[in-house]
């Protein structure tokens, strides 16, 4: 499971006209799912990230979690995380985990993030988004479960 983690002041996801989803301060997030990937990693990842101290404390030290400062999430599905760039020109996504399998660990994994972060906006899994954003640094990091 892959993480893009951008630290953001604000960000939104559009399909179509319709914008979907909207956050000010806070993280927008870029999740990769791959077949090996469980439950048991999602946690992981969820706890992992929750609790990076991102933000700048009055000292400019980032020493702030995303709790501290009341910050947002906008997590988005991007299973393109997974590409597969060592033969020729052209990516191969066969890495990436399957449409039903990813769709069911990536609404998992926003359940488990609104058990402990107020405001959770999401994406649409599988639909064509324009995803914008003010990236706050700019500032992103990128957790792979298999590094955990």
């Amino acid at each position: 499971m892959r993480f893009v983690i951008q630290r953001v002041k604000k960000a939104s996801v559009s399909v179509g006209e319709e914008t979907v989803g909207e956050i000010k301060k806070g993280y927008l997030v870029l999740i990769g799912v791959s077949e090996e990937d469980t439950e048991t990693a999602a946690d992981k990842m969820i706890r992992k990230m929750i609790g990076l101290r991102l933000f700048e404390d009055e000292a400019g030290k980032t020493n702030l979690s995303l709790a501290d400062v009341g910050g947002s999430l906008l997590l988005v599905s991007q299973f393109t995380l997974y590409a597969n760039c060592r033969k020729g020109n052209r990516p191969s996504f066969i890495e990436a985990g399957k449409p039903e399998k990813a769709n069911a660990l990536y609404e998992y994994i926003i359940r488990e993030c609104r058990k402990s972060v107020p405001e959770v906006q999401t994406g649409r899994f599988g639909a064509e988004m324009e995803v914008s954003l003010v990236n706050d640094g700019p500032f992103t990091i990128l957790l792979d479960s298999e590094k955990l």
